[in-house]
């Protein structure tokens, strides 16, 4: 499941309305099918009925290309989902300044771009970022970074901006806390608290195996067994290994640390598209 689909279907079973938009509607069908079969799985274990299944499938609603984000005009709280790209981000975040309520929060689920850049972007065309109509713009952008697969993840990662104004990070906390989610605090640096640690570490497995030093089985098993990881580096997949590298990239560009700098491999798999569990084929095979 992709963090998108994920916080959406977080969203429908905390009984909240939920609007959805996506350019492809090849993913907001998937998105739906994603949803319908989870909330299937839910009536099927007894955890919630026939009845609560289709209440929360009826709260979704989905916003099409002719309305784009001007769709979004009435919401109290939008959570951007898309791809590590900064300039893709600031694109939205600079549209969401100009479409939706002046009050309404505006969420990046970033695991590794600024916040502080992004929210940078929130203040309107004209307007100085110094002016209190651009602090308040800015103020209102906030880093929840969710996890995948995001139903089953326990944490939500609250990051402020320097922008951030303390009523947006706490009604932000609530949001997270009635999704039912831990929620842990980070400052704004590159890859916050959880990728600072767990990139340079996957990035290490990688390099492991690029220099022969034991094969993938080896290195998963050693974690696993030695550690007690659930899954082995080379086996975190689901992450997505072009995420992996965007989030490399950015570490190793906003630090100029050489410990996040991206293996030679990691990047050859990007390059040939083997993105891991995504789309079928990383270090491992995937039907």
């Amino acid at each position: 499941m992709s963090v998108p689909h994920g916080i959406r279907t977080l969203g429908v079973l905390g009984a909240v309305p939920v609007l959805l938009h996506d350019k492809s509607s090849e993913q907001v069908a998937r998105g739906l099918s994603l949803a319908d079969k989870l909330l299937a799985k839910d009536v099927a274990k007894g955890r919630i009925t026939n009845e609560e299944a289709k209440e929360a499938r009826d709260r979704i609603t989905v916003i099409g290309p002719e309305a784009g984000i001007k769709g979004f005009r009435d919401v109290d709280m939008v959570v951007e989902a898309v791809s590590e790209n900064l300039a893709l981000k600031q694109s939205i975040f600079s549209s969401f300044a100009a479409e939706l309520r002046p009050d309404a929060i505006l969420a990046t689920n970033t695991s590794s771009i600024s916040i502080t850049k992004i929210a940078s972007s929130a203040v309107p065309q004209g307007v100085s970022s110094a002016s209190e109509e651009g602090k308040k713009s800015a103020g209102r952008v906030v880093g929840l970074h969710f996890f995948n697969p995001v139903p089953v993840m326990k944490l939500v990662e609250l990051i402020s901006a320097l922008q951030t104004s303390p009523e947006v990070l706490e009604r932000a906390r609530v949001f997270a806390t009635a999704c039912g989610k831990e929620v842990t605090t980070s400052k704004d640096v590159p890859g916050f608290v959880s990728n600072a640690l767990l990139m340079p570490f996957i990035n290490e497995a990688i390099m492991h195996l690029e220099k022969g030093i034991a094969t993938r089985e080896d290195i998963d098993t050693t974690l696993k067994l030695g550690m007690n990881h659930p899954m082995g580096p080379l086996q975190l997949g689901i992450i997505g290994l072009d995420t992996c590298l965007a989030i490399q990239q950015t570490l190793y560009e906003g630090t100029g640390d050489s410990k996040y700098r991206p293996s030679v491999l990691l990047e050859r798999m990007v390059d040939a598209q083997w993105y891991g569990r995504k789309n079928g084929k990383g270090f491992y095979e995937y039907n």
